[in-house]
């Protein structure tokens, strides 16, 4: 595909590095994650900007300041290529699409983040299950009137990240469960068609990279280091 936009607007803000305490309630396990500081965009990738870097409108409702939806994980991943192809960096992935994965290749391209990276910014230093009141910082399914909404709307997190809980829920590079689940990818914080206990900085989910529906998008990272 040919970019229509060479190098698409995305606004990144810099996450300070620290640690985070996960969570898998199935397995009763937990695990503790050392972050390095790292750029994060400050919103999801909108449907404007996937656009002009694919040249495709995949949402089911098209609004260019709408999140993206309707996105598998290996749609996301290409994004990240073309999208750091079109800034001049170099791009992050070797991905196999037959085998349905992607191999991170240590650059400062764009990114997904990993599950870490997306819990520790969505709680921006706070230890609350949300850094907010519901109803101020997210679109779900109480407020949404089934459809999402444009990105920015609802207030920033402490680190200046909006709609990091509800709108869309976001795709994170990490496999779920290898040895049981095999490809299946991750994605974090709720969306639009979400009850207020999908809304949460540590609730996980997991599909097939191939899985694309119309509240699943994804927000991208960069390295520092």
């Amino acid at each position: 595909m040919t970019p229509a936009d060479p190098a698409p607007d995305i606004r990144m803000l810099e996450i300070p590095g620290g640690s985070i305490l996960l969570r898998d309630d199935r397995l009763k396990h937990k695990w503790q994650v050392d972050v390095e500081p790292f750029q994060m965009a400050r919103t999801p990738v909108t449907q404007q900007q996937y656009a002009s870097v694919t040249g495709s409108w995949p949402a089911a409702r098209v609004d260019p300041e709408c999140p993206v939806e309707n996105i598998s994980w290996i749609d996301a991943v290409r994004f990240c290529n073309l999208a750091s192809i079109a800034h001049g960096l170099v791009a992050a992935y070797e991905i196999d699409s037959d085998a349905f994965d992607a191999r991170f290749t240590g650059t400062d391209g764009y990114r997904l983040p990993t599950e870490a990276e997306w819990e520790y910014a969505c709680r921006a230093g706070t230890s609350a299950p949300r850094y907010g009141p519901l109803e101020d910082i997210a679109w779900f399914s109480g407020n949404s009137r089934g459809r999402h909404h444009p990105v920015a709307e609802k207030a920033q997190n402490d680190w200046g990240l909006h709609d990091m809980l509800g709108n869309v829920w976001e795709w994170c590079f990490d496999r779920y469960d290898p040895a049981v689940y095999g490809a299946y990818r991750i994605f974090r914080g709720g969306g639009w068609a979400d009850e207020e206990r999908g809304c949460l900085a540590t609730n996980r989910r997991r599909s097939h990279p191939t899985f694309a529906i119309e509240d699943l998008g994804f927000r991208v990272v960069r390295s520092l280091t």
